[in-house]
C-alpha cells in the first residue's frame, strides 16, 4: 500500500471517529432541593424505574405516557456510561449507567422532583 493511500485511510478512519469522541452526552446537571440531578436538554428531572433490569425498559403503554422516556435518536452513539437501548415499540431510549432514563409527566418545571419515590419508591432521581 502507498503511503498515500494509507494517509488517506488514517485520515478518513480519524475524521469517523471524532464525531462520537467529541459527541455531547443526552443528559445535563441540574440542582435540586436533593442535590445534582440528571436533566434532559430542557432541564426536567430524570429519574430511573426499580423495575427495569438489564438495560431493558419495563415501562411500557400508560406507564410511559406517565413516564416519557429519553428518546435516542438513529444518529446518536453511546459513550461516557451512557448507553442506547431497544424498547418494546422499536424507539430507542438513554439509559445511564444500564438503567433506562424517564422524565415525569407530572413535573411542571425544571428543578420539579414530584416523581421521586413514587409507586412505593419504585422510581428514583438520576443522579450524576
Amino acid at each position: 500500500m502507498t503511503s498515500s493511500i494509507r494517509l488517506a485511510l488514517t485520515l478518513a478512519v480519524s475524521l469517523a471517529i471524532v464525531p462520537a469522541a467529541f459527541a455531547a452526552p443526552p443528559t445535563k446537571t441540574g440542582k435540586t432541593d436533593k442535590g445534582n440531578v440528571l436533566t434532559d436538554a430542557k432541564g426536567m428531572t430524570l429519574y430511573t424505574f426499580d423495575k427495569d433490569a438489564d438495560g431493558k425498559s419495563a415501562c411500557n403503554g400508560p406507564c410511559a405516557t406517565n413516564w416519557p422516556v429519553l428518546k435516542a435518536e438513529a444518529t446518536d452513539a453511546p459513550g461516557d456510561g451512557y448507553t442506547i437501548i431497544a424498547r418494546d415499540d422499536g424507539s430507542r431510549q438513554w439509559a445511564y449507567k444500564g438503567k433506562p432514563l424517564y422524565t415525569f409527566a407530572k413535573d411542571q418545571k425544571p428543578g420539579d422532583i414530584t416523581g421521586d419515590g413514587f409507586l412505593n419508591g419504585a422510581w428514583h432521581l438520576a443522579m450524576p
